[in-house]
């Protein structure tokens, strides 16, 4: 690139200083020092004048934005795996390739799921906040005291086996869990019989009979709302639903009603439907012990987010030095 005009490149939010150091080194990149999520109009103005916008999870690209972009903007190089904030089939007609990060936060992600799926049976946070609030309240050990629920021996159902999903089930298998998914289509014979996996081509039959659901399918307008009332009062009053995908896949005002009416047991969620904002009457179930909540931070490990930075570089790269980005997102993959 030594040879060639540096592209310009807008960082929409702060990132780890090795991958802005990096793109300081490679790109005329302009950095986000304080971190403060963009507005539509400061979006819209880098999209007039930049050639390369990194955004993230939290910046919606419109096809609105796009139709006003500068003629320059060739590429919008996604700072995350999913691309449901970023209307691609716009960006294709407007001639501007669109690239994500995937395959990087797959183990992360993994983990923090079966971490819920752990937390929320086992009243993990329930027994933390006993002594974070001073060990006065605690008398000591009680054979009826904080029991919760066993994981071994239960069945898991998993929404969306793709590659999360089938990590999430490796993860579930060592705790004993029974492997149930449903999926578009049915994974290879060979990872059936790895997980001992039983697979439903009916999502409503599985939600009827499993113990703890794992959401874990991607957001797009045929998963909105998957995890609809109708289907939330099919599972079992003693099941858990997990969520770690996108908030939207569930209905979570029915959910929430499901939750007060005890007509399931419980729900960890790092993801919510509104966010940033979160339900209040999601925190008072947090608060009761009902859901555990996390600020979406599923994918959050150092070594997640430099490698996301990697790729993004290498897709710029790639893309200015005229090769096919490796990482490029087609329209219509919704």
């Amino acid at each position: 690139m030594t040879n060639k005009k540096r592209p310009t490149v807008y960082l929409t939010r702060k990132l780890p200083d090795l991958v802005e150091t990096r793109m300081r080194e490679l790109f005329e990149a302009e950095l986000n020092i304080e971190d403060a999520p963009r507005t539509e109009a400061e979006l819209l103005a880098a999209m007039q004048r930049v050639d390369v916008l990194v955004p993230t999870v939290t910046d919606r690209i419109t096809a609105s934005m796009i139709d006003q972009a500068g003629p320059q903007l060739k590429l919008i190089a996604g700072f995350s795996n999913g691309i449901d904030h970023i209307d691609v089939d716009a960006a294709a007609r407007k001639g501007i390739t669109v690239t994500n990060t995937p395959n990087v936060l797959t183990e992360d992600s993994a983990d923090m799921t079966m971490a819920l799926v752990l937390a929320v049976p086992r009243r993990l946070v329930e027994g933390t906040r006993v002594l974070a609030n001073g060990s006065e309240d605690w008398r000591g050990w009680s054979p009826t005291w904080m029991l919760g629920r066993r994981l071994s021996g239960k069945r898991i159902g998993i929404v969306g086996m793709g590659r999360i999903g089938t990590a999430v089930a490796r993860r579930a298998k060592a705790f004993g869990l029974s492997i149930h998914y449903h999926n578009r289509k049915r994974v290879s014979p060979a990872t059936e019989a790895e997980l001992e996996a039983t697979y439903w081509d009916s999502l409503d039959q599985m939600l009827a009979r499993v113990d703890i659901v794992s959401v874990n399918c991607p957001s797009t307008p045929a998963t909105y709302h998957l995890i609809s009332a109708r289907r939330l009062a099919l599972m079992q009053p003693t099941s858990y639903i997990v969520n770690t995908a996108r908030g939207d896949i569930i209905d979570e005002a029915a959910m929430i009603e499901c939750l007060r009416q005890g007509k399931i047991a419980g729900a960890g969620l790092d993801v919510f439907e509104n966010e940033p904002a979160v339900n209040p009457k999601l925190i008072k179930l947090a608060k009761e012990g009902r859901v555990v909540l996390l600020p979406h931070m599923s994918s959050a490990t150092i070594e997640g987010r430099i490698d996301m930075g990697d790729k993004v570089i290498i897709n710029i790269r790639a893309f200015y030095d005229g090769h096919r980005p490796p990482n490029r997102v087609l329209p219509g993959r919704a």
